[in-house]
């Protein structure tokens, strides 16, 4: 698989034109793609947009790659059922990067005071937003003693000229590699990676244990290992056919204000951890584009951070639990709500398996078990379950006082959240026959309307 993401996009288009929405006229860099992908949204349609003109901006825009789960099944090479199953095995064959001296990203190097990140194409997706914000930041940083990279995500806005402030409010394993930097009293290395092959994006999501290098989950999900440089000043390891990448230092005791940005519960929100990247050296091609991710509570945010920590719930519930036919985190429900069917052998076990969902996954709030003839990438069908088999009084379960979401709007300041799991199985003394059509009645009317 060709690592360059012009390649991979100059390919996609002419496979699936009718899966690229191409805006030619001059279009505004202030919400109006937000609200552009918004609308589509409520058409039910999804494609990628290439906008070609956005003012003030020198390069195209790419965005909503990840707007639909077909799309990244095929990115994978794969129909859609199969995109958990291949998403885990591939994240597990993993491949060391190949270091290069040169790639495309060092067209052009800008270092020390000849950097200036206003001249970054940048786009305000919310009105309620600070400003122009970097939303595809994949911060790159580097365990001081193993040298085991690490990939992930972190809103980021231009704070001045070579400064960037940004959040880690994810408190993840850069957050941790943070923490080791300050206990020596040292600033921690990164590199910020702004657009690079849809695969090294979605390894940015990976979940996997502290130690472990996504850009080698990268190179399992490519089925390559990636072609990779070292940049300038620290010898960070980076895709040599990245858009743009920024070379820096992240010093814990420094602070700059930032957000709100809207997140992807819906909400505008303010809760960051405040840190501030100072840019050493900015390194770009010459034909960059801009890979845009559209923030706030949109398929593309959800389904980035969502695929790979669904992947993951799936495959640890079916090795613990056979009777689990299938998982499914509802846009509705942003990264909170979860649905899951469940085949029963023995009283019970739908319960045992919701308490397992909440116990591994800290965002979830709500998990909703229903049975295998329920298809859970439907909302309505779930309600429905609620509606015909859930009894309130025997079928739910709380918990409280779990970590959550910092960004949960409704959690304590603390961070802590109550946890529900609503058991709508029918249950063994389920009584209830289900209204049916006859198949050959379906395939008629199927018929009919083909006609039409």
């Amino acid at each position: 698989m060709n690592p360059d993401f012009q390649a991979f996009f100059a390919a996609y288009r002419e496979r699936h034109p009718e899966d690229v929405l191409v805006i030619r006229e001059p279009i505004s860099g202030n919400q109006v793609l937000t609200a552009l992908v918004q609308e589509l949204a409520r058409e039910g349609r999804r494609p990628v947009v290439l906008a070609e003109r956005v003012e003030g901006l020198d390069v195209p825009v790419v965005t909503n790659l990840f707007g639909s789960r077909e799309r990244v099944a095929r990115m994978l090479g794969v129909e859609v059922g199969a995109l958990h199953a291949t998403y885990q095995a591939r994240s597990r064959e993993r491949l060391p990067p190949r270091r290069v001296e040169r790639g495309p990203v060092m067209d052009i190097v800008q270092e020390g005071d000849s950097v200036d990140l206003h001249a970054l194409p940048l786009l305000r997706h919310f009105q309620t937003d600070r400003g122009p914000y970097i939303t595809n930041a994949v911060m790159v940083g580097q365990h001081p003693d193993t040298g085991a990279g690490n990939l992930s995500y972190h809103r980021s806005m231009v704070h001045a000229k070579n400064q960037i402030a940004t959040s880690l409010h994810s408190r993840g394993d850069l957050w941790r590699l943070l923490q080791l930097a300050a206990e020596r009293g040292q600033p921690l290395p990164v590199a910020m990676v702004i657009g690079a092959h849809p695969l090294f994006m979605l390894a940015a999501s990976a979940r996997v244990p502290f130690g472990t290098d996504e850009r080698e989950v990268a190179g399992g999900l490519m089925g390559a290992p990636l072609d990779m440089v070292a940049t300038p000043r620290h010898g960070i390891l980076v895709p040599a056919d990245a858009q743009f990448v920024l070379e820096g230092t992240i010093d814990p005791s420094e602070k700059a204000e930032e957000g709100p940005f809207g997140e992807f519960t819906g909400y505008s929100s303010d809760r960051s951890t405040h840190n501030l990247l100072r840019v050493d050296t900015l390194m770009r091609r010459k034909d960059a584009v801009l890979i845009d991710v559209l923030g706030g509570q949109s398929d593309e945010h959800l389904n980035l951070g969502r695929i790979p920590r669904e992947a993951e719930m799936a495959e640890k519930l079916m090795q613990r639990f056979p009777g689990v036919t299938g998982l499914h985190y509802p846009n509705s429900g942003t990264h909170f709500h979860a649905y899951v069917a469940v085949r029963q052998m023995r009283p019970g076990e739908a319960r045992q398996v919701m308490l397992g969902l909440l116990g591994w996954d800290p965002y979830l709030k709500t998990v909703v078990a229903v049975d295998p003839d329920v298809d859970i990438t439907r909302d309505e069908q779930v309600l429905w379950a609620l509606a015909a088999h859930f009894q309130p009084h025997r079928d739910l379960l709380v918990i409280d006082g779990l970590p959550g979401s910092a960004l949960d709007p409704s959690a304590s300041g603390q961070g802590t959240t109550s946890r529900m799991g609503l058991d709508a199985t029918r249950g063994p003394q389920f009584e209830g026959v289900k209204a049916q059509v006859a198949p050959e009645a379906l395939e008629r009317a199927r018929q009919l309307l083909r006609k039409v």
